[in-house]
């Protein structure tokens, strides 16, 4: 008999409360840093030269603070040399990206996002993401499927899950728009990716490109307000791991290129860069 715990298990939905909380609590903490006319960044490098800032390390602590409530480790990037040793036995974890979008957090233009995702078998199956400048929050699991709720900053007043439900938004909710809509990342270009986007064109004559930063890109898949979201640069599983829980609640996927098209990304692998994916939504 299975008794592990899952979203779906859990008491009132207890997993996907713990994690939205957190994530609303760190947004809260990252934007506090953000809107501080005299707050230092206190920018440093990580090993692979992407910045880190005081915000992404405050962020960190609040959100393993509280999913260290949960039956669950945690895989985040800040935390990320944990021995893949350790890591193969963990059947269910949370992954984290406390603040998704460093350098658009740097330049101030608010396309930046706090990410949680709980993966079991190497599969999402919940996931959340909240955009502290535009107090938006993104959650799902596949049980209850996808929903966005504006104008959030805590969970004051919202006692459950279904409470917190009945005043969000269903996603897909933007199931029709003129064009065909590519998002693509606002910082890491390639060429492979315009190479893409070029052949989409002989397809779509239609065709709008959309830029934005950070797991943004997801979320707009998700919404229905982006058609696909091709990446041919270098992610890391805590990037994409929230953001794919919530597609794939909504009725899309994220999925390996090349000749393995049709096979979606998996998490907690030994090398935890993910392969190039592409990210479609289903049309009804």
């Amino acid at each position: 008999m299975n008794n592990e715990i899952t979203p779906e298990k859990a008491p009132n939905g207890q997993l996907l409360k713990t994690a939205i909380e957190a994530a609303l609590k760190a947004g809260k903490e990252i934007l506090a840093i953000y809107e501080d006319p005299k707050a230092d960044f206190q920018v440093e490098r990580k090993a692979d030269n992407s910045p880190l800032t005081i915000a992404d390390r405050r962020s960190n602590d609040i959100i393993t603070h509280l999913l260290g409530s949960t039956p669950y480790p945690i895989l985040s990037e800040e935390g990320r040399d944990i021995a893949y040793d350790e890591r193969r036995t963990w059947r269910t974890l949370w992954i984290v990206d406390p603040l998704d979008g460093t350098k658009e957090f740097i330049k101030r233009n608010g396309e930046f996002t706090v990410n949680i995702a709980l993966v079991t078998d190497g599969v999402p199956v919940a996931g959340v993401i909240y955009v502290p400048v535009r107090h938006e929050l993104y959650f799902a699991d596949m049980e209850h499927g996808a929903y966005k709720m504006p104008g959030i900053a805590s969970l004051e007043g919202l006692h459950d899950l279904d409470t917190l439900r009945s005043r969000a938004l269903r996603l897909p909710y933007s199931e029709l728009h003129l064009h065909y809509v590519v998002v693509a990342s606002s910082s890491h270009a390639t060429p492979e990716t315009t190479a893409f986007i070029d052949d989409l064109r002989r397809d779509h004559k239609d065709l709008e490109l959309v830029s934005i930063g950070s797991s943004l890109k997801l979320c707009l898949v998700a919404e229905g307000k982006a058609d696909i979201y091709p990446r041919f640069a270098p992610t890391m599983e805590w990037d994409t791991a929230a953001g794919h829980a919530i597609v794939r609640a909504a009725g899309g996927e994220v999925y390996h290129t090349g000749e393995q098209a049709d096979i979606p990304l998996r998490y907690n692998k030994e090398n935890l860069l993910n392969p190039w994916f592409i990210v479609r939504r289903i049309h009804n």
